[in-house]
């Protein structure tokens, strides 16, 4: 069982207090990676929000061969932030050569563009990158989004922050939103793009668990949309199934929860909305999720979101100060990065609940 983590907070902060949300839950994580998605950016990257942020870790050639890309899609360098690496000998990291956090302008004739054509430009802009690469084997292109920093590593997480100078509060790396967790995929083949959080047109997600419905849930999303791809993790499915429900069909987030656990014919029986879950469940039934998972999202209006599986095998809860929000898989996270919060005001989601916390820090709780 690992453990998953997010802050969200009204005051930018550093990424040194995702791994103070991670660490003291080192029982549920075995040092074998880090991983964080960082959104409502500020910093050194607070004045280019509205311009598309490239995360890459590369090779040489993988570098070259990404800005050949990019000047040949008429994408203009805007920002480039590169980290200050700390390379003292005997840390536990598998780092790559090149680090890439990048800024463009769009090309100009989608400066003026419709967000949706935006979207689905960037969308194919990344998958387009992931396939070059891949191919050639030089490197990963793990986010390209407005106002998202995405970086994953595969090593101890303690070292892998020491490495990118994590835990020097600089001021130049700081967000609103940080979803974390401190865990290489172990399930599966350890490779970079199978660490949690995952990433897709502006919705983020990791996951605590496992999806006994994984193979159902890929062969069916393969086939919904162009961006499901790679499923180096089963965790990918329910991040496919958010975007899904919320980007592709525009439904309400409390839906969400009726797709992946629905709830047992009988009980939708007695439901004023009866006929409405009926065609969820014949509809999408191939969407439903199995075993024992907590799930972390982040949605592009930089809500955050968290719901469990239907008996609640995995553990979660909210905390905050009126500042600050986390959520945690162990109250030892919480209090570290909350230490100040009222512990009886904190939520521990139920298995029948997708809990939202809004931009504004409210907490809604939303029952199937």
């Amino acid at each position: 069982m690992c453990r998953i983590g997010a802050i969200k907070s009204k005051v930018a902060f550093h990424p040194s207090q995702a791994l103070r949300l991670m660490l003291p839950q080192q029982e549920g994580h075995d040092n074998s990676g880090f991983a964080m998605v960082m959104q409502d950016l500020e910093g050194v990257f607070g004045q280019y929000k509205d311009k598309p942020l490239l995360s890459l870790a590369c090779t040489q050639k993988g570098a070259q061969m990404v800005e050949n890309y990019m000047e040949a899609h008429n994408f203009t360098r805007a920002y480039e932030w590169v980290p200050k690496l700390n390379r003292k000998p005997g840390l536990d990291i598998k780092a790559m050569p090149h680090y890439i956090f990048r800024c463009y302008d769009y090309p100009e004739q989608y400066q003026n563009a419709a967000q949706a054509a935006k979207e689905e430009l960037l969308l194919d802009t990344r998958l387009a990158l992931r396939a070059m690469l891949e191919k050639e084997d030089q490197g990963y292109a793990f986010s390209l989004w407005p106002d998202v920093l995405t970086l994953k590593e595969i090593g101890d997480p303690r070292d892998i922050a020491v490495y990118f100078r994590l835990w020097d509060d600089s001021g130049e790396l700081m967000a609103k939103n940080v979803v974390v967790q401190c865990r290489q995929n172990t399930n599966y083949e350890i490779v970079r793009y199978a660490a949690h959080p995952f990433f897709i047109q502006g919705y983020t997600l990791c996951a605590n668990g496992e999806n006994t419905f994984y193979t159902k849930n890929k062969e069916y999303q393969k086939s919904l949309h162009r961006g499901y791809i790679g499923f180096e993790s089963d965790s990918q499915n329910f991040l496919y199934t958010l975007h899904y429900v919320l980007h592709q069909l525009k439904w309400p987030i409390k839906y969400y929860k009726h797709v992946v656990t629905p709830l047992p014919f009988e009980e939708i029986e007695k439901r004023p909305d009866k006929a409405e879950l009926k065609l969820i469940r014949q509809s999408l039934g191939h969407l439903e999720i199995n075993g024992p998972n907590t799930i972390i999202g982040m949605l592009p209006n930089n809500s955050l979101i968290t719901c469990c599986d239907s008996k609640k095998l995995r553990p979660v809860v909210i905390g905050g100060d009126g500042t600050t929000i986390a959520i945690s898989s162990e109250v030892c996270g919480l209090n570290v990065v909350v230490p100040d919060r009222d512990p009886a005001c904190d939520v521990y989601p139920d298995e029948r609940e997708v809990v939202v916390i809004t931009p504004d820090l409210e907490v809604q709780r939303w029952k199937q």
